[in-house]
């Protein structure tokens, strides 16, 4: 097999905050020390993009590795570019959130009304059927709607979310959906669903589609390439998004890691594969926001995500102009849900990391830079930096092989994004020496902080 070899971009335009000097992109300590993560012998990533932002403007942008990969001949490999886009997994909750923001400006949604008001059916968790499920609840992860049924059906499975969520529904079940743990608005648990009823909402009350609602509510107004609907993407677009992999052999009828093995599509093979409309024509607009994915369906690229991280850092400034109201970004980016000490107001591990959730806003994680070193098993907590003391706003992203960061702090002017086109090897043996984080992430977030995002420029070398 041909092996991957890294492709570092150059001469990448500059993109400046409004009114921000363009700084200089290169920093050849940086590019070598990235390159040795994406081309590790052991473990390897079949593509990286990320970027960087010091006191307000573009510090550093770079693009490694292949979106598309020829097991056979790596000549015919695509290498990543500034303008590669990725599906950014749960990045996308973010997105989606900007969205539900401007329809609360608009007047068609209320962050704290019930939001069987909209949806035209009572909906109650079943556990605490007094208590009414809002639009903040949704947001903030405390809906008590949990993924332990599901999160995506297509239109041959359900004709209407309500299948899902209300007793009786043919896929309603036990009602494994409902949380006993806490009272709606009360208890923390991460989750993908309630992104799904938010979508629902969003398309009762625009009588838009959520893909096309986004688009012109989000995308457009940004000058963003891309979304959430591959197959209405113009084909040049489509063909720079970037495949995610695997690293697997087929042993019998079993795929397994093989670091050694070939590269193995999970999504978004678009040289290959056509994209799929995830609707059809009779698709019922306000039925099951679901399909379109809004919990994680995006893709952006990484220059598309610092717009949207401008925006929040400027406290909805885009390009001069006014994109939300100050008043909203606050309301969206303050703190709605924090960890209590004695952990019985949530549940912060999550997929097995732990303390990796601490605090939440409206699609936003809040990253308090609580650390657990590594005793064994891995480190747990949402440190962004080895050494510590940065802390941030922003949302993780995983799926299909992917993993993503997009992190921000508003008063510093500084932040940093990544995403990564797949692992060569399994990332549960890769665990972080001190946050609830792969190493590999750990190791990209770091050295992208130590030279492109702090405010000082350090001359320390970035620990492997």
């Amino acid at each position: 097999m041909n092996t991957v070899h890294a492709a570092i971009v150059k001469n990448v335009p500059v993109v400046a905050m409004p009114g921000a000097t363009p700084a200089a992109t290169t920093d050849a300590t940086l590019d070598t020390a990235l390159e040795a993560v994406v081309n590790s012998p052991t473990k390897p990533l079949a593509s990286l993009s990320v970027l960087a932002v010091r006191k307000g403007k573009i510090s550093y942008h770079r693009q490694f590795g292949a979106r598309w990969i020829d097991n056979e001949n790596a000549a015919n490999n695509k290498p990543a570019n500034g303008e590669t886009m990725y599906r950014i997994a749960s990045i996308s909750k973010t997105v989606t959130a900007i969205g539900v923001m401007k329809l609360v400006e608009a007047g068609k949604i209320t962050l704290d009304r019930d939001i069987s008001d909209y949806l035209g059916y009572k909906l109650r968790n079943p556990h605490f059927p007094d208590d009414p499920i809002t639009m903040r609840m949704l947001l903030s992860h405390t809906s008590t709607i949990l993924d332990n049924a599901g999160y995506y059906w297509d239109e041959k499975v359900i004709s209407d979310l309500k299948d899902v969520l209300l007793p009786g529904g043919k896929l309603y079940g036990a009602g494994a959906l409902w949380s006993k743990a806490g009272k709606p608005g009360a208890y923390f648990q991460y989750a993908n669903l309630p992104w799904g009823v938010i979508g629902t909402i969003m398309e009762r009350v625009s009588n838009e589609r959520f893909d096309r609602l986004m688009q012109r509510l989000v995308l457009t107004p940004l000058r963003l390439k891309g979304g959430f609907h591959p197959a209405d993407m113009p084909a040049d677009h489509l063909l720079n998004v970037a495949t995610l992999y695997r690293k697997r052999s087929v042993i019998g009828n079993k795929e397994v890691w093989n670091s050694g093995g070939p590269w193995v599509a999970q999504v978004d093979d678009y040289p290959n594969v056509a994209a799929v409309p995830r609707a059809t024509l009779a698709y019922v607009v306000g039925t099951n926001g679901t399909l379109f994915g809004p919990q994680g369906n995006c893709r952006l690229s990484a220059e598309g995500l610092s717009t949207i991280m401008f925006m929040l850092m400027n406290r909805g400034q885009h390009q001069g102009r006014t994109y939300l109201k100050k008043k909203t970004v606050d309301e969206m980016l303050k703190t709605q849900w924090r960890a209590k000490t004695d952990g019985k107001n949530g549940e912060s591990t999550y997929s097995g990391g732990k303390a990796l959730f601490n605090a939440w806003g409206l699609g936003v994680q809040q990253f308090t830079d609580v650390s657990y070193p590594d005793t064994g098993k891995g480190g747990g907590g949402d440190r962004l930096t080895e050494a510590g003391g940065y802390t941030a706003i922003g949302h993780l992203g995983d799926a299909w092989g992917l993993t993503s960061a997009m992190v921000f702090n508003a008063k510093q002017k500084s932040g940093m994004i990544f995403m990564h086109g797949g692992p060569g090897f399994n990332p549960e043996t890769n665990p972080g020496k001190y946050s609830a984080m792969y190493r590999h992430e750990e190791q990209i977030l770091d050295a992208l902080y130590i030279h492109a995002a702090a405010n000082k420029k350090s001359t320390v070398e970035v620990k492997k």
